[in-house]
This record gives C-alpha cells, sequence and structure tokens, in this order.
C-alpha cells in the first residue's frame, strides 16, 4: 500500500475512533486543520477521510460546516430494529460455524467482564469486543461487513446506556445467556438471547435519552 493510501486510511481511522471515544459529540464542528494538527497528517488525506465519512452518514452538513451527525428518535429506532435482526443472524450462524476456540473466548470475555462493571467506559470498549467476536465467529464475512456499518452509526450515539444504573450487570447476564447458547449449539436460543439483549440495550437508551432531555429542559 501507498504512503498516501496508508494516510487515508489512517486519517479515517483516527477520526471514527475519536468520534466513538466521544472526543467529537453530535452537532461538533469537524475542522480540516485543527484535525490535521491534532493527528499529524496533512490535509488531503483528513480532507478525503472526512468525505467518505460524510458518505457513510457519520457527518452531516450545517452550512458550509461539516458536524458530527445525530440520531433522532426515528433513525435510533431504526438504527435497533436492524442491529437486532443482524445481530441475531450472526449469534444463531456462531452457534452453527463457531470453532471450540472462538466459544471459549467469548466465554473467557464474559468472565473478563465481570470485573468491569463499575467502569462503564472499559465495559462499553469491552462489549464492542464481544459483539465483534461474535460477528467473527458467525464466519460470513458479508454479515460481518454490513455489521461493521452499524456499529460505526452506533458511534454518534454521545453516551453508553451502560452507564445507566444496573444495566452493566444485567448487559453482562445478557452476554452470559449469549454465550450459552453458542456453547450448546442452540441457533434459534443464540438469536433469541442476543434480540433480548438488543431489545434491552435500546429501552435503556430511551430512558437515557429521555432523561437527557428533561434535564436540558
Amino acid at each position: 500500500m501507498s504512503d498516501e493510501k496508508t494516510a487515508q486510511k489512517d486519517a479515517y481511522g483516527l477520526i471514527l475512533d475519536a468520534i466513538d471515544a466521544g472526543l467529537y459529540k453530535p452537532g461538533e464542528r469537524m475542522v480540516e486543520s485543527e484535525l490535521a494538527e491534532r493527528f499529524g497528517v496533512s490535509r488531503t488525506p483528513i480532507r478525503e477521510a472526512l468525505q467518505r465519512l460524510e458518505t457513510q452518514s457519520l457527518l452531516t452538513r450545517d452550512g458550509r460546516s461539516l458536524v458530527v451527525a445525530s440520531l433522532d428518535h426515528n433513525q435510533l429506532a431504526e438504527l435497533y430494529a436492524v442491529r437486532a435482526e443482524l445481530e441475531g443472524l450472526a449469534a444463531r450462524l456462531a452457534a452453527q460455524h463457531a470453532a471450540p476456540e472462538e466459544v471459549r473466548v467469548l466465554r473467557e470475555m464474559v468472565e473478563d467482564d465481570r470485573g468491569l462493571v463499575n467502569d462503564p467506559g472499559a465495559l462499553a470498549r469491552a462489549n464492542r469486543r464481544f459483539h465483534k467476536q461474535i460477528h467473527l465467529a458467525s464466519h460470513n464475512r458479508y454479515l460481518v461487513q454490513q455489521l461493521d456499518l452499524v456499529h460505526r452509526t452506533m458511534a454518534l450515539l454521545a453516551t453508553t446506556s451502560l452507564a445507566v444504573e444496573g444495566r452493566s450487570q444485567t448487559a453482562i447476564d445478557e452476554h452470559d445467556a449469549i454465550v450459552r447458547a453458542i456453547e450448546a449449539r442452540d441457533g434459534d436460543g443464540a438469536d433469541e438471547a442476543l434480540r433480548i439483549h438488543i431489545s434491552r440495550a435500546f429501552e435503556t437508551r430511551l430512558r437515557l435519552d429521555s432523561t437527557g432531555a428533561e434535564s436540558r429542559a
């Protein structure tokens, strides 16, 4: 890969990771010169990365400026509906196709995450790794590609639902139920367990957003 292509790829990943980490929040302007200085990359790959992110609807236009996109209620509902379908399918396929080693890694992830109950930020990062492992264990490259797009869009959610009191422990319990079904090679059970997990995450997200709206009123 040429240095130019590498810079483009790095700039895209750096900006995406920054949005995901909450360094740039919905509605915040993305300024080429500031991004180039922050990441130590020239403005050309930054510009191309911003264009790519706009094409993916992660950035939107506000006059002449590009800003981090935000999701309204309907978009949020649509995102979680698609996520439930795709993630449920991934869990079903993982139950059928995951190698024993992949299943053991999922089990280890659940056990390790129990130590992160009181650290929502760390648990959110662990949660992304857990779901990514299920995607990969499905052994379906096209499904993984679609789920990557969904999870990129999840970066637009400025706060993690795992910060809601009590959600961390119940989320880990839900992960445990998903892995138990995969361990049992129960495709229907894995699908159902993951759909329940996404549904409860959506409910928590709605409560979190309504509380935020009240505090801003």
